[in-house]
């Protein structure tokens, strides 16, 4: 059923596997530690499920800092350094992550309000900034559709990272070697330091203000994607070093994403001061581009395990846009009352409904879109 629906065995090709086991892994504990209030207290699954809760997300920007910081590397090296390369680039992009995007965006703000009451309503002019991602520029994101802070961070990184390398390459006519690992550090310093100087100037102590002033605004993320554009640059310039190491970097990579998860365990009272609003993003971002040597490197796989990850690496962006707004805010409420009892039940139905609905996505509007680009890139 799962190959009739998707006829995707050529998306099965050319793909790094090790990349994929990471994709997967990362939307599998969002979508998990997002499923944990669908869960009541001490219910078993959910009790499991906080010990899954790593941060998806993170592993997400420098996966995608990696990829595309190595796309626009191989553009820089081998194309000149104009205005319609750049263009090109991000018409690749934006016709890979807009069109799910703004569907999702179109049934939130148009269809479901319609279908269902009782949900938090922002005001339209809050919801018009979706539509240029600037809802959390440099501000708290709205509690509409909140899982979209993650993705206004990645196109702002389109956007403003291969202006800042294009204009060092074509109107400086610096080397793309040093144009990159200048915009890459120059990024991750500003970044770091606006954040310092935020908790300076504004210290917080809740969870809930440590979560939207500093861990899902543009300015004070951006610099988790440019982690995956180092690697990107090592991996490209210096490959003989990046996967000399790469067994030992990825134990330490791990070891340290499970520290940072539980340093409650060795700290009693971590608070929100420098560590928790500074450089825990450092910290985590560093340990996921510590396994991009490995993970990179594992070409290929077989067999029902690797199909598996596969697909759900293939359809992780619709599982993301789709599984806390829409399945979990709108679609489960439809729960019969006299089933809402029956935790179990509404819990795999929350999964069930996700995987299917991203298929969907992925078969109806991913898929033409990027054969859309691919026409238009020829």
């Amino acid at each position: 059923m799962i190959k009739a629906l998707f006829k995707i065995d050529s998306h099965f090709e050319n793909r790094i596997y090790g990349l994929d086991i990471l994709r997967a892994l990362a939307i599998m504990f969002v979508v998990i530690g997002h499923g944990i209030k669908v869960l009541p207290y001490g219910n078993f699954i959910r009790d499991v499920s906080m010990h899954l809760d790593f941060d998806g997300v993170s592993v997400f920007f420098v996966l995608s800092g990696f990829l595309i910081g190595g796309i626009l590397i191989k553009i820089l090296e081998n194309q000149k350094a104009t205005f319609k390369t750049l263009y090109n680039f991000w018409m690749r992009r934006w016709l890979r992550t807009l069109p799910n995007y703004f569907f999702i965006l179109f049934l939130l703000v148009i269809v479901f309000p319609f279908l269902y009451t009782g949900h938090i309503q922002d005001s339209l002019s809050e919801k018009i900034k979706y539509v240029f991602f600037i809802q959390n520029l440099y501000y708290n994101h709205p509690y509409f559709f909140p899982e979209a802070w993650s993705l206004s961070i990645e196109e702002w990184f389109y956007l403003v990272v291969p202006v800042l390398m294009f204009a060092l390459v074509g109107m400086l006519k610096m080397k793309p070697k040093k144009a990159v690992l200048i915009v890459s550090v120059s990024i991750l310093i500003l970044v770091t330091y606006f954040r310092y100087y935020k908790l300076m100037e504004f210290p917080i102590d809740s969870l809930k203000d440590w979560d939207r002033g500093f861990r899902k605004q543009v300015i004070t993320r951006l610099d988790s994607l440019m982690f995956g554009v180092i690697g990107a640059y090592i991996s490209f310039y210096y490959k003989e070093y990046w996967v000399k190491y790469k067994l030992i970097l990825l134990i330490i990579g791990v070891v340290i994403f499970w520290l940072e998860k539980n340093l409650h365990l060795f700290v009693s009272n971590i608070g929100f001061g420098i560590y928790k609003s500074v450089f825990s993003f450092t910290i985590s971002s560093i340990a996921t581009l510590m396994t991009l040597p490995f993970l990179s490197q594992y070409k290929n796989g077989k067999g029902f395990v690797f199909k598996w990850v596969t697909i759900i690496s293939l359809i992780s962006y619709s599982m993301y846009l789709i599984n806390l707004s829409l399945v979990q805010n709108y679609i489960l409420t439809m729960f019969p009352e006299d089933l809402k009892e029956f935790e179990y039940l509404r819990y795999i139905a929350y999964w069930v409904v996700i995987i299917l609905g991203s298929i969907l996505l992925y078969k109806f509007i991913e898929i033409p879109f990027m054969k859309l680009r691919d026409k238009l890139a020829k």
